[in-house]
């Protein structure tokens, strides 16, 4: 088993074919857009291949440290993954080819209209565990 994240994006990534911003939606859309992905990750639960989804709230802030006493604190200027990155459902599947397959499906949740987004996805492997090194 591998464990991939299936990265939904609010912007960066090529627009979907349904591209209604999410804010322009009737309640009952957005409804049905949420109801779509409760039930895909329910399923997924079912099947095994679930190990966790969650959306993000829009805040964020970047932190670094600076060496000594409070670290620096900024909402910017830089590109800032509250701006790119809407949430995200990790998955763990046999092969590389069922990801593909589920973030197929994912890209086809509802939106205005309650026509399918064909939102563009980001699948991104975990990275593997490093090899151990003895002497």
């Amino acid at each position: 088993m591998a464990k991939y994240l299936l990265l939904k994006h609010y912007r960066g990534a090529p627009s979907p074919v349904n591209d209604v911003p999410m804010d322009q939606w009737t309640p009952e859309e957005v409804t049905a857009h949420v109801r779509y992905m409760q039930d895909f990750a329910a399923r997924l639960e079912r099947t095994g291949e679930l190990v966790d989804v969650q959306a993000l709230s829009p805040e964020g802030t970047f932190v670094r440290s600076d060496g000594e006493g409070r670290p620096p604190v900024t909402d910017g200027p830089f590109a800032e993954t509250k701006d790119l990155i809407a949430g995200w459902i990790m998955i763990d599947v046999d092969v590389y080819e069922r990801a593909l397959e589920l973030a197929g499906e994912l890209s086809a949740a509802p939106g205005a209209g309650g026509r399918p987004l064909h939102e563009w996805l980001e699948v991104r492997p975990l990275l593997a565990a490093l090899p151990t090194i003895t002497e």
